[in-house]
């Protein structure tokens, strides 16, 4: 069942999935999946229902589901983050899963960036917690830390479709010194605080590597009524920004006429809420002025086509009048903490 982001937590719109297969993260074990492989809890797109569609182990289904058990014990899974970061919350959906869903879980976290073995000391992030079918469960962490791998506990056995463990990236500054990254990257810590419209998907538009097809990136109906469609995203890190790549891969009877980018300093902000944020970005100052976007196509704007506005923490990419955009890319020198 699809949600609305009004209905979604707080820790779910205003972090990342670090359990996202499309930025990185994989399964590493499970006890048994038998009906079901560990893989399939880590996909992007919502789970989905084929009546009627069986294989040699029995009835398919969108996720991870292991074999009835007959005896004492549990089953459980590990999965490697994207990216080593904090944990805010996770959401465990046990979409389609109405007879074989695990009466409870919990979830466990440790920080072993090569690997976990039987040393790993996990902390526990949920205790254990029922859970229903068909649903959406969205439970906080209830530990702060810096973690890279996850344990799902599932009791007794059953199935799982999606888990969703959001967080932010921890960002290593000293790792990149005076270079220039994309720190509107998902695995660097950039996030999307809002749109105008997102009627075929937006998660993706941060992601690490090129759009594999045109559901891969951002996409608005079409517009029929005046204005614009525009996003604005959270930097990892406040930035100058002396690049800007518009990437229209895929898109060539539906990308943009044109696009622009803003951008302002919020760092000083005392409260970035993100209605508020969303309110002053009409008049935050053009970064980029409004460039024309040809179809199937990487724009890179670099030297001699940014304005220079200063420090900025958050960008606003404006596309006329509408359509859509694979990856944004959004490049700068982390400023030190004493910048001005």
């Amino acid at each position: 069942m699809a949600i609305e982001a009004v209905d979604l937590p707080d820790f779910a719109r205003k972090a990342i999935n670090l359990a996202s297969a499309g930025l990185g993260a994989r399964p590493v074990f499970a006890t048994d999946e038998f009906f079901a492989p560990l893989e399939r809890l880590l996909q992007d797109c919502p789970a989905v229902f084929h009546p009627g569609v069986y294989d040699d182990h029995g009835k398919w289904m969108d996720g991870w589901e292991t074999r009835r058990r007959r005896g004492p014990g549990h089953d459980h899974a590990i999965v490697a983050l994207a990216a080593s970061g904090r944990i805010a919350g996770f959401d465990v959906d046990t979409a389609h899963f109405t007879g074989n869903y695990p009466s409870a879980c919990a979830i466990d976290a440790c920080l072993a960036p090569g690997g976990p073995d039987e040393t790993t000391v996990w902390t526990e992030l949920l205790c254990t917690s029922p859970l229903g079918p068909s649903a959406h469960h969205f439970f906080p962490a209830r530990v702060e830390g810096v973690w890279s791998h996850v344990r799902l506990r599932i009791y007794p056995d059953g199935g799982i479709a999606r888990l969703r463990v959001y967080g932010t990236p921890e960002l290593d500054l000293s790792r990149f010194g005076d270079e220039a990254v994309d720190l509107a990257s998902s695995l660097l810590g950039g996030r999307i605080v809002a749109f105008s419209n997102g009627h075929y998907g937006h998660q993706r538009l941060l992601a690490p590597g090129p759009a594999i097809n045109m559901g891969d990136g951002w996409e608005t109906r079409r517009r029929r009524e005046p204005g614009n469609d525009w996003i604005i995203v959270h930097l990892a890190a406040r930035t100058s920004i002396e690049r800007v790549i518009v990437d229209t891969a895929h898109f060539k009877g539906n990308y943009p006429d044109a696009c622009s980018v803003q951008a302002a300093d919020l760092s000083e902000a005392e409260c970035a809420v993100d209605a508020a944020v969303t309110a002053s970005s009409l008049y935050w100052r053009d970064v980029l002025p409004r460039q024309q976007l040809s179809p199937d196509s990487i724009h890179d704007y670099g030297a001699g086509m940014i304005e220079d506005i200063g420090l900025a923490t958050h960008v606003r990419l404006n596309i006329y009048p509408d359509g859509g955009v694979s990856r944004l890319r959004v490049f700068g020198r982390i400023a030190g903490a004493g910048t001005p």
